[in-house]
């Protein structure tokens, strides 16, 4: 059974997020035939607060 984690920014509607999920499970699917029922994935919401990239937290202003 394959378990995806997905890590992205926190505040993205319940709509937004299932429409992701569906999309990547259907992708999963078709790439390893398996069933959709044997998919996991798991959201994990990060403020931006807590996540940088280049040195800079993402709740700073950017250039």
């Amino acid at each position: 059974m394959p378990a995806i984690r997905i890590d992205l920014f926190e505040g993205r509607s319940p709509e937004v997020k299932k429409q992701l999920v569906e999309n990547i499970t259907q992708a999963v699917v078709d790439t390893l035939d398996c069933s959709p029922d044997a998919v996991d994935i798991i959201l994990n919401e990060v403020p931006k607060s807590h996540w940088a990239t280049g040195g800079k937290l993402w709740s700073e202003p950017r250039e």
